[in-house]
């Protein structure tokens, strides 16, 4: 008999404070150096997998995160257009062909 499984709850949200530790082992992870500024995270099933700065992104490498960075992505464009512009890069969106 097939295993059921559920499908992962993701969780897209601005970092706290309670993340930093969260944070600079996932940068640790990833060989990158750690995030600063304004971050965005992706939480699945309550772990922090991807990361999402104004330059650049962190990731959980041992995990498929294409999809979660493409939702911080997403996300960051709806943050930049609804509160004022404080030096936050504008991420482009990803098209499809």
């Amino acid at each position: 008999m097939p295993a059921i499984t559920a499908d992962p709850t993701v969780i897209i949200r601005a970092a706290r404070g309670s993340d930093g530790d969260r944070l600079a082992q996932l940068a640790l992870l990833d060989s990158q150096r750690p995030l600063a500024g304004e971050i965005l995270v992706a939480e699945q099933n309550g772990e922090l997998v991807a990361a999402l700065g104004t330059d650049r992104v962190i990731a959980d490498p041992f995990r498929p995160t294409a999809d979660l960075v493409a939702l911080l992505r997403v996300r960051s464009g709806g943050v930049a257009a609804t509160t004022p512009r404080r030096g936050i890069a504008r991420i482009p969106h990803l098209r499809t062909a």
